[in-house]
């Protein structure tokens, strides 16, 4: 079985992939970050680490400058040694239900593309945000994360590639079932 789905909204592909976020070639991708913005362990670790200090750098400063990045909300650093050209650190909740985590989830991803187009890329990779140490249960936070892309890119963007980059089979298995059920009801 491949280890990739795409499908079209617009004039931009949505696409769902099994690899390694600090690998992918695109002009920014996104961490899954904790409010203080210090490189804690999975994704975020991986990306501090891969990046180099100068995202520690400008994750302190923001912080000294702004205070801890709330759920939900997003901030940019260079990428550093990454072959993207920024990273984009969002928050996204610690689950606790689905009433309280989804909207919390959802406004990762938005804030996450609203910044993107921001800084004018073309390009995007996200992690699958909250489905590590915070517990997000994978088919509900993949439903909330395609859900909320997709609805975003029927607006105005000029994004022309946005993926979501699992690390897990398990994740992707998630994320395509997902994006699969939604090519099926026409979503894309």
């Amino acid at each position: 079985m491949s280890n990739a789905i795409e499908c079209q909204i617009g004039s931009t592909i949505l696409a769902v992939r099994q690899g390694d976020i600090t690998k992918q070639h695109t002009e920014a991708i996104v961490n899954a970050a904790n409010s203080g913005l210090r490189g804690g362990g999975g994704v975020d670790g991986a990306i501090h680490r891969a990046a180099g200090p100068i995202i520690d750098e400008e994750c302190r400063e923001y912080v000294r400058a702004h205070g801890p990045l709330p759920p939900g909300k997003a901030m940019w650093t260079h990428a550093g040694n990454l072959s993207a050209q920024y990273v984009i650190h969002t928050v996204g909740p610690i689950y606790k239900n689905e009433r309280e985590s989804a909207p919390v989830l959802a406004s990762a991803y938005r804030e996450s593309l609203r910044l993107a187009d921001e800084l004018g890329v073309k390009s995007v990779s996200f992690p699958a945000i909250s489905t590590g140490v915070y517990r997000y249960p994978l088919e509900a936070a993949a439903d909330v994360a395609l859900r909320t892309i997709a609805d975003y890119l029927r607006g105005q963007t000029g994004l022309e590639l946005v993926q979501v980059v699992c690390f897990t089979a398990q994740a992707f298995a998630a994320f395509r079932t997902t994006l699969t059920n939604l090519q099926q009801a026409g979503h894309c």
